[in-house]
């Protein structure tokens, strides 16, 4: 197998492990400063990133706040989860 062939295939590999979302969902029981602290906590955002998601998710409904592969992004999920906030992986 040539190895530009082989690279390819490791590329899309790589990208397939990488290709997951964690979504934050909207509510009307949490508070942005409850959300900007939990992304900062979770997902190691900057403040300024963290309250730009927490607008995102106010204004669209949900908002992407991390990329990455499943692994990474489950527990990610469940610490926000138990924080009171919805959080899917798609």
């Amino acid at each position: 197998m040539p190895l530009f062939k082989e690279q390819e295939e490791i590329a899309v590999l790589e990208n397939e492990l990488l290709n997951h979302n964690l979504i934050v969902w909207n509510d009307d029981v949490n508070t942005f400063e409850h959300v900007i602290e939990v992304l900062i906590k979770v997902c190691k955002h900057a403040p300024e990133q963290a309250e730009q998601c927490s607008l995102i998710i106010h204004f669209k409904g949900k908002a992407q706040v991390k990329k990455g592969s499943y692994e990474t992004l489950k527990p990610m999920a469940e610490a926000i989860l138990d924080s009171g906030i919805n959080a899917t992986i798609e």
